[in-house]
């Protein structure tokens, strides 16, 4: 018996956005991409088009790293087990994990270390010899837990680039007894049906990730040779936030047999979108309460919008999230929340209208750069305008 391919679906209210989505892939190389959105709880959107790496079409199960998309998926799974009792926002990191508390760290608590206010942002030459250290999980971990906190930490957050993945990761780890990865699998991702949230890629699933590229480049120049020109200006910071060798890293093989959740999330739009369905349906998806509408009223409640030393301007952090300004008119509150990626990937949840909304691709930005993409905001504010019909 032949078994017909999945095909794409989009609810009739949301045709618009689906004709914006295919208008972003209409050559070869403009790559390409997926997009799914769920309302109430049900699919509305589910579509795909472009190429997933050179004359091979995008298919309905290819999947894409999207980058510090995947921070908010390692703090919904954090949220999962504080809603449990196993850890306490305002309780300080070390109660936890107890190596954590060395070189003046003692008085950072959960909540400051999910608003990026650990002063860990650090990653450039935080391990000594060669840069494929950076595959090195527990090392990194370990030089996190040991090294002294940025002291601009206490007025302020400073975005932790790669760091926080490692961060939340071996916290979930020291109170769950499971590995980061087991526990994201058993926690969420079989619960919601939402298979690909992947940190370590199976072998077997690996042919399904779209090539990624550009070469990541800021403004034209090598990451490298744009880091030592940032490094002397206010943007210094950010560049500390990578490692050297990040853009060879980031395209080398050895990344998807590492957990780094800050920076290499693997995903479909479909199990994105699956995740934050819930948070925007009172925490609800197919009869799994994923957490409770008072945890999620808690979790994305502005914690910070003060001039964040790493990006150089306001950041609004919730916990493990930050607000997402997609909507058309200025004057609306901004109510959804979730997560970007370098690139444009994303994914965000908006219980203001019971929409969510995930987008992965493997076009790394625009002509001069990764950062500052806005296909996922323009997605948004059009998403947005359909789902308040």
């Amino acid at each position: 018996m032949t078994v017909s391919p999945p095909t794409q679906f989009v609810d009739r209210r949301f045709v618009g956005l689906v004709a914006e989505f295919d208008r972003l892939f209409r050559r070869p190389e403009d790559g390409g991409g997926a997009l799914t959105v769920y309302q109430h709880g049900e699919p509305v959107v589910d579509v795909w088009a472009g190429y997933a790496r050179p004359d091979e079409p995008w298919q309905h199960d290819t999947v894409a790293m999207a980058y510090s998309t995947g921070k908010g998926v390692a703090s919904t799974l954090l949220h999962v087990l504080a809603e449990r009792g196993q850890l306490d926002y305002d309780e300080r990191v070390v109660t936890y994990w107890p190596e954590f508390g060395s070189a003046g760290k003692e008085h950072i608590t959960v909540r400051e270390l999910l608003t990026h206010r650990a002063g860990l942002h650090r990653l450039r030459d935080l391990l000594p010899g060669p840069t494929d250290s950076f595959f090195d999980d527990a090392a990194i971990t370990a030089a996190l837990a040991a090294a002294p906190p940025d002291p601009r930490h206490r007025r302020t957050s400073g975005y932790h680039g790669i760091s926080y993945g490692h961060l939340v990761a071996e916290l979930i780890h020291r109170v769950s007894g499971k590995e980061f990865t087991e526990a994201l699998r058993t926690e969420i991702a079989e619960p919601l049906g939402a298979e690909e949230l992947w940190f370590r890629v199976p072998h077997n699933q690996r042919a399904r990730i779209a090539t990624n590229f550009p070469r990541l480049t800021v403004a034209g120049m090598s990451w490298e040779n744009s880091s030592r020109m940032l490094a002397k200006t206010r943007f210094a910071a950010a560049m500390e936030t990578t490692p050297l060798g990040f853009a060879d890293l980031v395209s080398d093989p050895r990344l998807h047999d590492s957990v780094i959740p800050g920076v290499n999330g693997v995903f479909s739009a479909r199990a994105l979108a699956r995740m934050y369905g819930a948070l925007a349906n009172d925490g609800l998806l197919d009869g799994v309460q994923l957490l409770t509408p008072a945890t999620i009223a808690t979790i994305t409640r502005r914690q910070v919008f003060t001039p964040d030393y790493v990006l150089a301007f306001r950041i609004p952090w919730a916990l493990g999230y930050h607000g997402v300004p997609m909507k058309p008119s200025k004057s609306d509150p901004i109510s959804a929340f979730g997560h970007f990626g370098l690139g444009g990937s994303g994914g965000f949840a908006d219980p203001a209208t019971g929409m969510s909304l995930a987008f992965v691709t493997n076009r790394l930005g625009g002509k001069l750069t990764p950062l500052g993409d806005a296909r996922l905001a323009r997605l948004g504010a059009l998403a947005h305008h359909y789902a308040k019909r």
